[in-house]
């Protein structure tokens, strides 16, 4: 009985080490993306730190000014205020900076701006960011959807009369920015039809809650939603046409055909499924890349969201805003680029045999 346990112990300690030897090498392409990534990662904030650097002048004894004059309070006592509120002295060695510029990070401290009485980066995150995730998500999705089934009808009917519309429509659609299909929009259904309002996210005067808010903040969103997804349409729609076109020379795509399967059963079940496997990890960043939304767009419409909010920190010099945004930028993408290539490798396991 006695020689009988260390066998076991031994035996379940094989099987661990088995099972972990195992796990890593089925994940290693994984791994390997997430060893780029924290690569990726450190480079952008090395940038962002010095960021500030490469700026002219010295934003701390600037902001410094400004609260010595709003605060009525001696210099000296203004520049420290200053270098605690930014999380930046410029006095400090280097690497001490770079430390506490990585700490703050850590921390989810993103700086704090310099024109908008004290307010953090994470602050101004939170109460705009959800706004132009709102439309920039619903738009994308909305010329995804629309854009593939586009391209795979282009793809599998190569000829005819909407093909030749299609085509047009992409060369038109893509030809026009995004700010100017704002301002036709608003032109025709704002100002002309007055059908949509042109400015804004919701009435003020509405109570912010129930259905009656959430109608009308789809009510004011409808034109910037549109006007995003027109210029996107195209785009999907080529690269899923391009897509299922490789996808049509397959051997299963003949075997489908001779076995009399219909012509809706082989774009849905066939041609539809495998041609979408490229353009995950192409949504997963225009999602990523929409998080900044469009600031021209944003300012057409007057609409309170993330793109705005980066135009006017250049606007206004608001060196530690453009620093924060950025580096929060930076992140986002990263991290959505790691989560769509792990989700490709899942869908299709050749990515992970191909990378091996």
């Amino acid at each position: 009985m006695e020689n009988k346990k260390p066998n076991k112990v031994k035996q379940v300690l094989v099987a661990i080490g088995t099972f972990i030897r195992d796990f890593l090498f089925k994940t290693r392409f994984l791994w390997r993306r997430i060893g780029f990534a924290l690569i990726t990662l450190l480079l952008a904030t090395i940038f962002g730190f010095f960021l500030i650097k490469m700026m002219l002048g010295d934003p701390v004894t600037m902001f410094a000014k400004r609260l010595s004059d709003e605060r009525r309070i001696p210099m000296d006592e203004a520049y420290r205020l200053a270098t605690m509120l930014l999380n930046y002295d410029p006095n400090a060695t280097v690497w001490q900076q770079f430390g506490r510029y990585v700490s703050g990070l850590v921390k989810g401290d993103f700086g704090t701006s310099m024109y908008r009485n004290d307010v953090t980066v994470t602050v101004i995150i939170k109460n705009f960011l959800p706004w132009t995730l709102f439309i920039s998500s619903l738009a994308l999705l909305l010329s995804f959807l629309i854009g593939i089934l586009m391209g795979g009808r282009m793809a599998y009917k190569r000829k005819g009369f909407f093909n030749a519309g299609a085509n047009s429509f992409i060369v038109v659609s893509g030809a026009v920015p995004d700010y100017l299909w704002g301002m036709i929009l608003i032109f025709i259904f704002g100002v002309t039809l007055r059908w949509f309002p042109i400015q804004g996210n919701y009435d003020i005067l509405l109570e912010l809650k129930g259905w009656p808010f959430i109608t009308n903040v789809l009510y004011h969103a409808f034109l910037p939603i549109i006007a995003f997804s027109i210029v996107q349409i195209g785009g999907w729609a080529l690269a899923m046409r391009g897509s299922a076109l490789g996808v049509l020379g397959e051997d299963y795509i003949y075997a489908a055909k001779a076995r009399g399967l219909g012509e809706r059963t082989i774009v849905s079940r066939y041609l539809r499924k495998n041609s979408l496997l490229p353009l995950i990890t192409s949504l997963a960043m225009s999602f990523a890349v929409l998080f900044g939304g469009s600031p021209l767009m944003e300012t057409i419409f007057n609409y309170p969201g993330f793109g705005s909010e980066f135009s006017k920190a250049i606007g206004t010099r608001d060196y530690f805003l453009i620093q924060g945004l950025m580096v929060f930028m930076s992140f986002v993408m990263i991290l959505a680029n790691l989560i769509a290539d792990s989700l490709y490798s899942i869908i299709d396991p050749r990515i992970r045999r191909d990378n091996t």
